[in-house]
C-alpha cells in the first residue's frame, strides 16, 4: 500500500486503512464401541509424548468405567466393563463423544496480557496456540512489557513447567514439533532517512522467527523481511513491517518453516520514497537459514489483508490464499490465480485455509457479513461456492479430523461454531456454541487426536481461556 488511502477495506481506528461444559457429558457417559465410528486416524503413540503430557493422558485414560448391575462370570464381566468404557484418542487419552462439544479451561499467566483492543488489521495479536505431538500445546501471548511470553500446556489445557519470554513488538503466530517449536514476532528495526514522499513517519520494525526447544529456550533467531545495517526501512527495496497491517501465519513441510505475512515495501520516487504494502513468503530451514524455492516470494498479493497458508504433504507444496483489493478477490499469489471474486465495499475478509478430503483446498471468506466456503484445485478457481448460514465479518476454518472441518464465527459474547464434510463442503449435524469471546484474527489450530483447540480472552487481565472442541 503507498502512503495514501487505498478503496476496498476498512478503516482501522487510528489512521487511514489500508487493505488492507459439559466435560462430564464427554468423559463419564459410556458408549458402546459400536455407536462410535470405527477407526482414529493420527493418533499418537505414548512414546511421543512429552512426560507432563503422558501424565496428564494417564489421569484421563485412568476414568472407570461404568459397573454391570449383574455379572454371571469373570468373561463376562470383563465383555461388560470392554464395552462401556468410553472411547479415547491420542495420547492424551481424549474422550470421544457422539457429536461436537467444547471445553472451556482458564489458565493464569501471571501477567498481564495485551487486550483485544479495536481487533483491527493494525492492531497487535493478543495470544496463538500450537499442537504438540504429544497432544498438549504451547501458548504464546503478548504481554504489556514488551515481551512474548510462552509456555506449555499439558493435556488438561493447564499451564505445566517454566514459562519463557522474548522481546517482541507484535506476536504472529506460534507453531510446535516433537523438539519445540518457532514463532514469528517482530523487532525493532530502523528507517534511515529517506524521505518519504508523503504521509507519517512510523517506526520501521524487522519480522523474525524464533526457534525454541522443549524447554522453551531460544535455539535460533532469523529475520524474514530485509532489513541492514545498510538498508533501512525508508530505502529504496526495503521489506519491512511498518505500521501497515502486518499479520502473518507459520507453516511446517515437517523440515522447514514458512512464514507468509504483512510486509511494508519501499520504492525510490525521485528523490523521496514511496511505502507502499502486500504480503511476503520466506522459508527457514531447522537450522536458521533461510532458504530458497519451496514457493517463496519477496512480494506476492498487493495490496494484501489475512494471509494464509497451509503445507499440503499430497502436493508436497505450501498453498496460500490472500485477500486483496487487486481485482478485489480472494486469490493464490505470485503469480495472482483468482479463488474466488469479490467486491470493494471495505468488507472482503479472507478467513482460514485448509485441505480438502481428496484434493485441492477449502477456504472460509466473508463479504457484506455472510461467510462462504470455496473450494479449489491447483490454479484454477473455486469450483464450489458455498454461502453458509452464519453472519460474521470475521470467518474461522480448521481441519477437524478426518474428512471434517470446523467453521466458527462470532455471536454476541461467544463463538457458533458448524462441522462440515470436507470433501462435498455438506453441513454435518447442528450448530454449537464455544463459550469464549472471538478475536478477528487469531485462529484455531487442529490436534492430531481430532481436537481442535482456540485462546481466547480469560475474565481476568492476566488469564487466557483455552477452548477446546473435543473429539467426535
Amino acid at each position: 500500500m503507498s502512503t495514501h488511502e487505498v478503496p476496498g477495506h476498512r478503516k482501522p481506528r487510528r489512521r487511514l486503512a489500508l487493505i488492507g461444559v459439559a466435560a462430564g457429558v464427554i468423559a463419564l457417559v459410556g458408549i458402546a464401541a459400536f455407536v462410535l465410528p470405527a477407526g482414529a486416524n493420527g493418533w499418537f503413540s505414548s512414546s511421543s509424548s512429552p512426560a507432563g503430557e503422558a501424565a496428564a493422558a494417564g489421569a484421563s485414560a485412568s476414568v472407570a468405567p461404568a459397573v454391570a448391575a449383574s455379572a454371571p462370570g469373570p468373561a463376562a464381566r470383563s465383555a461388560k466393563a470392554t464395552s462401556a468404557a468410553p472411547k479415547t484418542a491420542g495420547a492424551c487419552a481424549r474422550p470421544v463423544g457422539a457429536a461436537p462439544v467444547s471445553r472451556v479451561t482458564q489458565v493464569g499467566v501471571g501477567s498481564t496480557v495485551k487486550g483485544y483492543g479495536g481487533e483491527s488489521d493494525t492492531d497487535p495479536l493478543p495470544m496463538a496456540i500450537a499442537a504438540t505431538p504429544g497432544g498438549g500445546s504451547w501458548l504464546a501471548w503478548l504481554g504489556t512489557d514488551g515481551k512474548v511470553h510462552l509456555g506449555r500446556l499439558g493435556c488438561d489445557d493447564k499451564l505445566t513447567g517454566t514459562l519463557t519470554s522474548f522481546t517482541g513488538i507484535d506476536l504472529q503466530d506460534v507453531q510446535a514439533d516433537a523438539t519445540g517449536g518457532v514463532l514469528l514476532l517482530t523487532h525493532k528495526g530502523d528507517c534511515h532517512t529517506g524521505p518519504l514522499c508523503g504521509g507519517e513517519s512510523s517506526p520501521c520494525n524487522k519480522m523474525v522467527m524464533i526457534r525454541f526447544d522443549n524447554a522453551g529456550k531460544e535455539v535460533w533467531e532469523r529475520q524474514v523481511t530485509n532489513l541492514t545495517d545498510a538498508r533501512g526501512g525508508y530505502d529504496d527495496g526495503a521489506r519491512f513491517v511498518w505500521w501497515y497491517q502486518h499479520h502473518g501465519r507459520l507453516a511446517s513441510d515437517g523440515s522447514n518453516y514458512a512464514a507468509y505475512f504483512g510486509v511494508a515495501i519501499t520504492v525510490k520516487n525521485g528523490s523521496c520514497v514511496d511505502i507502499h504494502e502486500g504480503d511476503r513468503m520466506q522459508v527457514v530451514s531447522k537450522s536458521g537459514a533461510l532458504v530458497s524455492g519451496h514457493g517463496s516470494f519477496e512480494v506476492g498479493c498487493s495490496h494484501a489483508w489475512t494471509s494464509r497458508i497451509v503445507w499440503d504433504p499430497r502436493a508436497k507444496k505450501f498453498v496460500m490464499v490472500c485477500a486483496t483489493d487487486n481485482n478485489c478477490r480472494i486469490a493464490q499469489p505470485n503469480p495472482y490465480r483468482t479463488v474466488a471474486a469479490g467486491t470493494c465495499d471495505g468488507t472482503l475478509f479472507g478467513g482460514d485455509l485448509v485441505p480438502a478430503k481428496s484434493s485441492g483446498y477449502w477456504t472460509a471468506w466473508s463479504q457484506g457479513g455472510k461467510v462462504r466456503l470455496a473450494h479449489f484445485s491447483g490454479s484454477s478457481a473455486a469450483n464450489k461456492n458455498i454461502t453458509t448460514s452464519a453472519a460474521s465479518q470475521h470467518p474461522h476454518l480448521v481441519s477437524y479430523g478426518s474428512g471434517r472441518m470446523l467453521l466458527a464465527w462470532q455471536s454476541g459474547s461467544s463463538m457458533r461454531a458448524q462441522l462440515y464434510d470436507s470433501g462435498t463442503g455438506s453441513a454435518i449435524g447442528k450448530q454449537f456454541t464455544i463459550a469464549v469471546k472471538d478475536h478477528n484474527y487469531q485462529a484455531f489450530k487442529s490436534y492430531a487426536d481430532g481436537s481442535v483447540a482456540y485462546p481466547a480472552a480469560g475474565s481476568s487481565g492476566s488469564s487466557i481461556k483455552i477452548a477446546r472442541v473435543m473429539p467426535s
